[in-house]
């Protein structure tokens, strides 16, 4: 059997109406405060400049397009390809024009 639960003692009107101290967190001095920000906001610029540089980065690496009309069965056959092997049509094309490229001495 369970022992049985104490009981709170009554709460009266007065107890209830009466202000309860407040516990307040400390207050940092306004040169705290300054510091503080001003790390935050580093922090902040440095991450928008590491951001910003990998964009710049990964569009010099993608900003040359090569626009290039191909026919239906060949654009089939790409297609075909880049599904069985689990590739992308851009892949396959990159390696065979590098292929190209290279056993012609470009």
């Amino acid at each position: 059997m369970a022992a049985p639960k104490p009981t709170a003692p009554p709460v009266s009107e007065a107890d209830a109406t009466r202000e309860r101290p407040r516990r307040s967190l400390p207050n940092p001095s306004g040169d705290e405060r300054k510091s503080k920000s001003i790390e935050r906001a580093l922090a902040q610029e440095e991450g928008r400049f590491r951001l910003r540089d990998l964009k710049r980065a990964h569009a010099r690496e993608a900003k040359h397009y090569v626009n290039c009309p191909l026919d239906y069965e060949t654009k089939t056959r790409l297609q075909k390809a880049a599904f069985d092997n689990d590739i992308k049509m851009t892949v396959i094309i990159k390696a065979a024009i590098d292929q190209f490229l290279r056993d012609n001495g470009y």
